[in-house]
């Protein structure tokens, strides 16, 4: 199975948890931090589960996220 990482540029990001709900692996949350424009953004809490779907990029409207595959 593929393995992956997400990449996600915060300063873009408006916070919508679309990407949270996409993952189907759940490794997705929002952070405790906030970015430039004052919003949550989401980390991964756990990147040796990536299985590099892409659902998460594919959903983020402000494409926020890219897959970097392992």
């Amino acid at each position: 199975m593929a393995k992956g990482k997400p990449i996600i540029a915060v300063e873009r990001c408006k916070g919508c948890g679309l990407c949270i709900r996409a993952c189907p692996k759940n490794i997705l949350e929002m952070s405790k931090e906030t970015n430039g424009q004052g919003v949550n953004y989401p980390v991964c809490k756990d990147e040796a589960s990536c299985i590099a779907c892409t659902f998460c990029a594919t959903m983020c409207p402000d494409c926020a996220i890219e897959i970097e595959e392992l």
